[in-house]
């Protein structure tokens, strides 16, 4: 089962490129990230003739999640994340596909930090924090993915030391994501890749990505159950040298997943 994962930065602007990436690396699953447009302006038609189902939490111009499947339609579960009903922001979706349940997700930037942006973002996190115990508790094969807007260790980011005021690299912000990561949740990429530096994301500008001067935004975490199913992961380069592309590449995973038994 291949998984995937793409900030598009801006679905209607850029289906162009999803629609080849579709067309040429043919995942599973995707979830999506930044889709920057409200629910009634989702590209549901022309997905759907690219051989997916879909379903999508949009917000207008800003945020917005959605979970794709390839010949299915997902089973959704939750639209947003739990913990404060005023958060009116787009950045949480879950659907249940071939029996693994997967979230979608879009953590805010923070930026400037500090200030109310970030302590947005830590509170954000928290709730994540605390959902994420929950859904360990069910048992049930899950994954969190997407744009975490946070790079875990120095490893993770080009020149690290330009970047400890920023709201994606702060102390505190590190430190959430270790802490969820030790409720019990592999990073995919990382355990395959554990002295690699890999990349996910690159500036627009001064050539960030022909010096490979990136960072690593979007992950992949999976619960105990499904961690020992992972075979590979790997950042799908090429979409982001195309032109007019997202300023962020595709990351996919492979999981072997068992066979429901046949107790008959």
């Amino acid at each position: 089962m291949k998984i995937a994962t793409y900030n598009v930065n801006g679905i209607n602007g850029r289906l162009d490129i999803l629609l080849r990436w579709l067309k040429e690396d043919k995942p599973d699953v995707v979830c999506l990230q930044e889709l920057k447009t409200e629910d009634t302006r989702f590209p549901r038609r022309e997905i759907e003739r690219a051989g997916y189902g879909a379903v999508w939490h949009g917000q207008r111009s800003w945020n917005g999640v959605a979970i794709l499947s390839n010949g299915s339609m997902p089973v959704l579960t939750r639209r947003g994340l739990p913990g404060d009903p005023d958060d009116s922001h787009s950045r949480y979706i879950e659907a249940a596909i071939n029996g693994i349940l997967i979230g979608s997700l879009y953590l805010p930037n923070g930026n400037p930090a500090p200030g109310p942006k970030f302590d947005y973002k830590l509170r954000w996190f928290q709730r994540l924090h605390e959902y994420a115990a929950e859904l360990l508790e069910l048992e049930v094969p899950t994954l969190l993915v997407g744009d975490f807007n946070v790079m875990p260790t120095e490893i993770d980011v080009y020149k690290p030391e330009r970047w400890l005021d920023d709201a994606l690299f702060r102390p505190e912000v590190r430190k959430a994501y270790a802490d969820l990561v030790a409720q019990g949740w592999t990073d995919a990429v990382r355990h395959l890749h554990p002295g690699e530096r890999i990349y996910t994301f690159w500036k627009y500008w001064r050539s960030s990505f022909e010096r490979d001067a990136g960072l690593r935004l979007d992950h992949f975490l999976l619960s105990p159950v499904v961690a020992p199913w992972l075979k590979s992961a790997n950042v799908r380069r090429a979409p982001r040298s195309w032109a007019h592309t997202s300023d962020h590449a595709p990351v996919v995973i492979e999981l072997d997943v068992p066979k429901p038994r046949d107790d008959g």
